[in-house]
């Protein structure tokens, strides 16, 4: 199965791009419609170094792994395996690469591996092709440009 590749440029610098995607993950990322705890969701974030974590954390200071940090490379790119509220054997991996241009970042998505999740694999990368569509072609860019106004 292919992988999900997006790309957008954002008029940032690379190291503040990197920053706002993975520090203030919880200012952009909608909790409220893709996390575990849903409306209870008050938190997400990166462990910033390779073997960390990627986590949400509840209302009531439970904390869930969304993934695993498997390449940190401020503010270049890291790699991040994926699997919110699944068993961690049917993790995909989530690539994002910060990449200088003329107009301050292109910052480039690519979701794979999608063969882990078996019979259901298909399905799910259609729901995430939509998903990743509207958080980090929107929302996150949404973020990058209203910081750059900032």
């Amino acid at each position: 199965i292919d992988p999900l590749q997006f790309s957008i440029e954002v008029p940032l610098s690379t190291a503040r791009a990197f920053e706002l995607f993975t520090d203030q993950l919880t200012r952009w990322w909608p909790l409220a419609q893709f996390s575990i705890g849903q409306s209870h969701a008050v938190a997400c974030g990166f462990d910033s170094h390779a073997g960390g974590n990627v986590w949400e954390r509840r209302d009531d200071g439970e904390r869930f792994v969304w993934g695993t940090v498997l390449e940190w490379e401020p503010p270049r790119r890291f790699v991040i395996t994926w699997h919110p509220g699944r068993p961690a054997e049917t993790a995909q991996e989530v690539e994002v690469r910060f990449i200088a241009c003329e107009t301050g970042t292109r910052v480039e998505l690519e979701h794979r591996k999608w063969d882990l999740l078996g019979p259901d694999a298909q399905q799910t990368r259609s729901g995430y092709e939509s998903g990743w569509a509207h958080v980090f072609g929107h929302l996150f860019f949404e973020h990058c440009r209203q910081a750059a106004r900032d």
